[in-house]
């Protein structure tokens, strides 16, 4: 008997590995992909990509979708209020789901409230890729053949010059000694757009940036 896992689903780099990692599991049975997205952007929630991008990953991953919506600027109790609602929905689609799966890699605070948040609702945490070295998982990820364009850069953390960039080995190599290669820190977050474990690539250019709150510098990206 294999274990119905949901992943939740940024769209990013990390979540792509966690995903890699699953489907590699004989034991595992990914049954969806739950992502958070803002509501009135209609974007991935801080990765800043578009929806219908969003779609494209899930269709060329061949796995189902389910979204939970949040404001913008959405408080903790929002944010659980509309994962428990997507939960919930999940569970009807597999009644025996009890697991979702999470990309962190190391943030033992981010960790525990998501298994506090699972807790409360009879639902376990799992982590594929925790404890992994950073700088090993961002060379495994390039070397590995995916594909990935900084969408968004916290600026506080990292030069706003960055966003937009391919997340490539001329890109770590630039990046400075304080930044995580991972973006663990938050310092920027991606959009994949190619790889194994994708049946197609997406196209996609860069269009328009812009700077929200003073300090999250994005760049819309649209297909092709």
């Amino acid at each position: 008997m294999t274990t119905p896992v949901l992943m939740a689903w940024s769209g990013g780099k990390d979540s792509t590995l966690a995903l890699e990692r699953l489907l590699a599991d004989p034991q595992v049975r990914v049954t969806a992909l739950l992502t958070t997205v803002t509501q009135d952007y209609d974007r991935v929630a801080m990765h800043g990509v578009r929806r219908s991008i969003l779609h494209r990953q899930a269709a060329a991953l061949g796995l189902p979708l389910i979204e939970a919506e949040i404001a913008p600027a959405a408080c903790n109790e929002s944010y659980g209020s509309a994962m428990t609602q997507a939960l919930v929905r999940a569970r009807e689609r597999e009644p025996a789901l009890q697991h979702c799966a999470f990309g962190d890699l190391y943030l033992a605070d981010v960790r525990a409230y998501r298994e506090a948040m699972l807790g409360k609702l009879g639902w376990r945490a799992l982590f594929p890729l925790w404890g992994q070295d950073t700088q090993t998982t961002a060379r495994y990820f390039i070397e590995r053949g995916y594909r990935a364009i900084l969408s968004c850069v916290d600026t506080q953390q990292l030069g706003a010059g960055f966003c937009g960039r391919d997340y490539d080995a001329a890109l770590l190599a630039e990046l400075p000694a304080a930044c995580d290669p991972c973006g663990e820190n938050g310092e920027f977050h991606t959009c994949v757009h190619a790889g194994p474990i994708f049946s197609e690539s997406i196209p996609l250019f860069r269009g328009e940036r812009a700077l929200r709150d003073e300090r999250f510098q994005y760049v819309d990206l649209i297909e092709r």
